[in-house]
């Protein structure tokens, strides 16, 4: 694959409240006998075109974060921070601890499916314009619904994509539009759209699951199973192999 010029930062944001998770922290959360972030910051760790990484978590867990992050020796990880009230807070805050980095590549701390390959490509998609975000096409049909409940319009169904991380950008870029932007977005993306530039789509995964639920983490616990093991053919043997192990509430 071919090699992108330039230093490469990486920003990992695990700063969320976990209000769905029961009280635990989900990034701390075992998953296949390692806590979450394990799973995430060793595949950062191991890609050959991250030069560095900065970890964002919630001011309660920055010491349990810091310990785990001494104890695994991760030699690319150059800080550790609390993050702020809203997710492009937090992601500011990494972005100031990344030094002289020429790309960034911003990802969810939640997401432990990541592949070296997904980060690759990210970077090698944003060559041309600056920023690329991995992504999805949707499977269902969507539905804008009005906040009275009903149907107000549906769009056309191959021009949706669901939008993932990693998401790439060049530092000078992402770094400006957070200075220049403080609307409330719920991606990176988002922002950089707002100063007027294109961001190119490449193809993610749909293993990229976002763990949100303890139902999610059933479903993360199953995708990473270990190389060799057998994998359900299809997403309904996916959901019903982890129905099955789920407690009846």
């Amino acid at each position: 694959m071919k090699k992108v010029k330039g230093k490469v930062g990486a920003v990992i944001v695990a700063a969320g409240t976990s209000t769905r998770m029961g009280g635990i922290d989900k990034v701390f959360a075992p998953l296949n006998g390692e806590p979450l972030l394990v799973k995430v910051t060793t595949v950062f760790q191991d890609c050959p075109s991250v030069n560095e990484i900065v970890i964002v978590l919630a001011k309660k867990s920055l010491e349990q974060g810091r310990t785990l992050v001494k104890g695994r020796g991760w030699s690319k990880v150059v800080a550790v921070c609390s993050g702020g009230p809203r997710r492009q807070d937090s992601v500011k805050e990494g972005l100031r601890r990344l030094a002289d980095c020429d790309w960034v590549v911003i990802h969810d701390g939640a997401r432990p499916c990541v592949s070296a390959d997904l980060i690759e490509r990210g970077l090698i998609a944003a060559q041309a314009s600056g920023s690329a975000i991995a992504g999805v096409p949707v499977k269902d049909t969507i539905k804008i619904v009005s906040r009275r409940g009903f149907v107000q319009q549906t769009p056309a169904r191959q021009c949706l994509w669901a939008a993932q991380t990693p998401q790439v950008f060049r530092y000078d870029l992402i770094a400006e539009a957070y200075r220049q932007v403080d609307e409330d977005v719920t991606d990176d993306a988002a922002l950089v759209e707002k100063l007027g530039h294109k961001i190119a789509v490449y193809m993610g995964s749909y293993h990229n699951v976002k763990v949100t639920t303890p139902e999610d983490l059933a479903v993360a616990e199953v995708l990473l199973q270990k190389p060799g093991a057998k994998q359900p053919a299809t997403t309904e043997a996916l959901c019903a192999s982890v129905s099955a192990t789920m407690p009846i509430s």
